[in-house]
C-alpha cells in the first residue's frame, strides 16, 4: 500500500504520551514541537502524530492556531482520511439513531464520541445541520454533505458559529450546502410536544435535542399543576409539560424570537392558551416572581454554560448557586425542582454541592429523585470528560 506523504508531527520529549496512547482524542499545542515547518501546516492538514518514546501513534487534524491542535482521526497511520472514510463513519453514527429512535429527530454526529473530531450534525427529517468546530472539518464540510445526501438526507445546512469555532480560529458562517433551506421554522415531535426549530436563524442548530429524556422525566411530575420555565429558550421543558397535562406554564427567556417559537410551538399543540411568556434578564424575572409572591407545582432552571472553560468555573458555579437560591423559594411545598447545567468544567459533584447550597440559603429543604444526562444520541468518549456535559437534578423541595 502506498501511503499518502503525511506531514509529521512530534510530541516534546518529555511529554507522557500514554493519555494519548490510551485512547485520549486531543493533543494540546503546548504538548507538541511547534518549530517553523510545523507552524506553517495549514489549518486542518493530516499529520502522523509521532512520539520519541512509541514512535507513531497515529493520524491527527493538525491545527496550530488551536490550544487543541491536534485531533485523533485514527490509530492506523495507514488509514485513508478520504470522502469514503467520512461517509463510512456517517453511515455508522446514524445506524445507531435509527436502531434508537423512530422517527428522524435527532444528533446524527456528537464529535469525537462519533469518531468525528469537532463535528456535530443534528438531523430534522429531511435535512441536517452541519457544524464543522475543528478545521479538518470545515474545509470537507462538501464531502460531508455528498455523504449525509448519499444516505437520504437531501438537504444540508452549514452553521459555521459559535465559541468553539472562534477557538479554532474558524469565520462565522452559515450556508446551504445542498437541496434548499426551510423557509419557516420546522416543526419537531418530541416526547409528546411540537416544538418549532429555526434552522437558519436560531440558536445552534435550532433546537436542543440532548435534553430529551430529561423532558420526559419531568413529565412523570407533571399532573395539572403550573409550571415556570426558566431560561426556557424554544420552550424546551416548558412545552414538554404542557404535553404532559399542566394546567399553565410561565416561560422566561432573554430572547424574544425563542419565546415567539415557544408561543409558535404552544399554538401548534392547540395549548396557545396555557403559556405566558416574560422577556427578559432571568435572574431578575425571578427576583420579580418571588417579590409577587409567585409559586409554582414545577420549576426548572435549564441556563447557558456559566462556566464553558476552566478559568470560569468558580464564577459559574456563584452563578447555578444563585439560580437555585431564587428558583427555591418559588416552588410550592412539596413541588418540584429542575436544576440544570450543560457546563462540562463544573462537574456533576460540584454542580450539585452548589444547588444545594443555594437551595439551603433560600431556607428550602430538598430531596434529590433523579440524576439525568444527555441522551443515547449524545455518546460519551470514554476517554474525554468534556463530552459528558450536561447534568440534571430533579428536586422535591419542602
Amino acid at each position: 500500500m502506498t501511503l499518502p506523504p503525511f506531514s509529521i508531527v512530534k510530541l516534546k520529549p518529555k511529554i507522557d504520551a500514554r493519555r494519548i496512547r490510551f485512547g485520549h482524542p486531543w493533543v494540546f499545542a503546548n504538548e507538541l514541537v511547534l518549530d517553523r515547518r510545523t507552524k506553517a501546516l495549514a489549518p486542518g492538514t493530516i499529520a502522523v502524530l509521532e512520539s520519541p518514546e512509541y514512535g507513531p501513534m497515529g493520524l491527527i487534524a493538525f491545527n496550530g492556531a488551536s490550544k487543541i491542535a491536534g485531533r485523533v482521526l485514527s490509530r492506523n497511520i495507514e488509514t485513508v482520511i478520504d470522502d469514503t472514510w467520512i461517509a463510512a463513519r456517517l453511515k455508522a453514527a446514524l445506524g445507531l439513531r435509527m436502531q434508537l429512535f423512530d422517527a428522524p429527530y435527532y444528533r446524527l454526529a456528537h464529535a469525537e464520541a462519533d469518531g468525528l473530531p469537532g463535528v456535530i450534525i443534528d438531523r430534522f427529517g429531511d435535512t441536517a445541520v452541519l457544524q464543522p468546530n475543528a478545521a479538518w472539518a470545515d474545509a470537507r464540510a462538501g464531502a460531508f454533505a455528498s455523504s449525509l445526501n448519499a444516505l437520504g438526507i437531501p438537504n444540508v445546512i452549514l452553521n459555521g458559529s459559535g465559541r468553539a469555532r472562534s477557538l479554532e480560529g474558524l469565520e462565522d458562517t452559515r450556508a446551504v450546502l445542498s437541496g434548499i433551506a426551510p423557509d419557516a421554522p420546522l416543526d419537531v415531535p418530541m416526547n409528546g410536544a411540537i416544538y418549532k426549530a429555526d434552522l437558519m436563524g436560531g440558536q445552534k442548530t435550532g433546537l436542543f435535542y440532548d435534553q430529551r429524556p430529561n423532558h420526559a422525566f419531568t413529565q412523570r411530575l407533571i399532573s395539572d399543576g403550573t409550571v415556570l420555565d426558566v431560561f426556557s429558550h424554544v420552550g424546551g421543558f416548558g412545552l414538554a409539560a404542557l404535553a404532559a397535562g399542566a394546567r399553565s406554564l410561565t416561560c422566561v427567556d432573554g430572547s424574544a424570537p425563542a419565546l415567539q417559537l415557544a408561543q409558535d410551538g404552544a399554538s401548534a399543540m392547540g395549548r396557545a392558551d396555557a403559556l405566558t411568556v416574560r422577556q427578559g434578564d432571568a435572574f431578575d424575572a425571578m427576583t420579580a416572581l418571588g417579590e409577587e409572591g409567585a409559586a409554582f407545582d414545577t420549576v426548572i432552571c435549564d441556563p447557558p454554560a456559566f462556566a464553558p472553560a476552566k478559568p470560569a468555573m468558580e464564577a459559574g458555579l456563584r452563578a447555578y448557586e444563585r439560580v437555585a437560591r431564587l428558583a427555591a423559594p418559588l416552588v410550592k411545598p412539596g413541588g418540584y425542582l429542575v436544576l440544570c447545567s450543560c457546563s462540562h468544567a463544573a462537574d456533576l459533584t460540584k454542580f450539585r454541592a452548589s444547588c444545594l447550597r443555594g437551595i439551603g440559603r433560600a431556607g428550602r429543604e430538598a430531596q434529590i429523585l433523579q440524576t439525568g444526562f444527555a441522551g443515547p444520541d449524545h455518546p460519551t468518549h470514554p476517554a474525554l470528560a468534556e463530552s459528558s456535559y450536561l447534568k440534571a437534578l430533579f428536586l422535591r423541595v419542602m
